[in-house]
């Protein structure tokens, strides 16, 4: 194959080289090349060109047979890529000497079918088609993710329903608060995840703009027709004004901060995780596949997966800021600064959706031990509160009611005791409103029970959580047309690295 990124014939020239009597150097080229980061969008190139071919025959720009040639030589050469090799089994990948992917696509179609390949270009600027071929990327990779979210979003919601009633201290400053379930706070994470979903979906309704027929930045003199050429490429519409259509990246902007957020509700729970599976507090026991050992201590069984995905916020918050900072005072339309935002985006992606996935696996497989979140319930004087709600449904004002509350807490800690454990007079002494049947209510499952507000922790208030969760998953997958392509991006980059 030969070498795309110098002039050696006019096939293989950079598509710009007419202005030019000789090729750039060969260190410009390195520098200048953008193969390696949007080489992964060689399918969508070849789709979006499959589909301008189709456009610009409608129009009557190129003939029947020219269409013909040119979609056939495309879907050859996916074929080829794909598979590593082309028809005479001779290896074949991208060309990474190549300008950028879209160079490549063309002189290999080119080379194949020689002078209609020459015309796929015709009424598009490699400024519109790379907007193109990022919006569709991003398309199929946000659905790619969300059906990755959903699945820990069921997970989470399997092993909630296991859970309803397994107690667990809450904390608020990581001291112990109130008493709540297992259930409650798995379902406290999911919900942290369907609002992410919820988010990747928003964008995805701005995303889903076809820019091509902008051309370089004043659309075309030609009779293209945009929206035919959108509908072929299952766009809901095209982009409004062609000087924005080109310079525009919030695609990427708006979905590095959704990317951001996934990645840190996943630290979050990391965190929890990293903590629980301490001998301190022994709430989960994690799975020997996704721990790691010691090389000096022989007993360690460490939580490194989630210490790794608390690690990495940190990396797709710095992708999601270098987004921004290269967008930030660029004029319109398109600057070649904006090359630079592939290499953030993917590998903000790559962070979000393998520690997703990570994560998924390491909360499906783990071990939660019920007893120990139990016995520290009983501790810590989690049912403070419910002395005070105990004496507001008598009657008593609720900051009245908090302060004996707080001198019962004090009379336990100088008797080294639990509230429960407390001798009755000392509830008299502080107020006459308190009978025996206080000690019906302070014990920490039923502090749980009596809590039935929406949202709150008692079972069948969580039982109605998954339920809605479950919902939520459910309409989410009716959205989504599973497609055998679901991976091709994985199964591209395993050939090309």
């Amino acid at each position: 194959m030969q070498n795309h990124g110098t002039i050696t014939s006019d096939n293989h020239a950079a598509l710009w080289h007419g202005r030019f009597k000789e090729g750039p150097d060969a260190a410009a080229v390195a520098f200048e090349t953008s193969i390696y980061d949007d080489m992964r969008m060689a399918m969508v190139d070849i789709e979006g060109s499959i589909a301008h071919a189709k456009m610009l025959s409608k129009v009557g720009l190129i003939s029947a047979i020219e269409e013909n040639e040119i979609v056939e030589g495309l879907l050859s050469i996916k074929k080829d890529l794909l598979q590593g090799k082309d028809s005479s089994g001779n290896a074949f990948k991208v060309d990474v000497s190549a300008e950028d992917i879209h160079s490549f696509i063309e002189a290999t179609l080119t080379d194949r079918i020689g002078e209609p390949g020459k015309k796929v270009h015709t009424g598009r600027s490699r400024n519109d088609q790379i907007a193109l071929d990022e919006r569709m990327y991003l398309k199929h990779q946000i659905k790619l993710l969300k059906k990755e979210l959903l699945l820990l979003v069921s997970i989470l919601s399997e092993i909630a329903s296991e859970h309803k009633k397994s107690l667990i201290p809450g904390f608020t400053h990581m001291q112990h608060a109130q008493p709540v379930t297992l259930a409650h706070h798995l379902c406290a994470w999911a919900w942290m995840f369907c609002r992410d979903i919820d988010r990747l979906s928003d964008a995805y309704k701005r995303i889903n703009l076809s820019p091509i027929g902008s051309c370089a930045l004043a659309g075309s003199g030609l009779p293209l027709d945009r929206e035919y050429e959108a509908s072929l490429l299952d766009f809901a519409a095209v982009t409004q004004n062609s000087l924005d259509s080109v310079s525009d990246r919030d695609y990427y902007l708006e979905t590095s901060s959704a990317l951001s957020l996934v990645q840190m509700h996943l630290s979050r729970a990391c965190e929890e995780i990293v903590l629980w599976s301490t001998t301190e507090f022994s709430f989960i026991e994690l799975s020997e596949k996704w721990s790691t050992g010691s090389s000096i201590m022989p007993q360690k069984k460490n939580p490194d997966f989630a210490e790794i995905i608390r690690g990495k916020t940190g990396r797709v918050y710095g992708d999601m800021v270098a987004l921004f900072t290269m967008m930030k005072g660029l004029p319109l339309s398109y600057d070649r600064d904006m090359q630079e935002d592939k290499s953030s985006f993917f590998d903000a992606y790559d962070t979000v959706i393998s520690s997703v996935r990570i994560f998924t696996q390491m909360v499906k497989t783990a071990k939660w031990n019920t007893e120990r979140m139990n016995e520290l319930c009983y501790g810590g004087f989690l049912n403070a509160t419910d002395i005070a709600d105990y004496l507001v449904r008598k009657g008593m004002p609720f900051r009245t009611a908090h302060g004996v509350s707080a001198r019962l807490v004090r009379a336990a800690i100088e008797n080294n005791c639990k509230l429960e454990d407390l001798a009755f007079d000392f509830y008299k002494n502080e107020s006459p409103l308190f009978e025996k049947d206080i000690f019906d209510v302070i014990p920490p499952e039923k502090c749980v029970e009596i809590r039935k507000t929406t949202g709150g922790p008692a079972p069948e208030m969580v039982e109605k959580q998954i339920e809605s969760l479950n919902a939520f998953v459910k309409a989410c997958k009716d959205d989504y047309v599973a497609s055998d392509d679901d991976d091709w991006d994985l199964i591209f980059e395993n050939y090309y690295n």
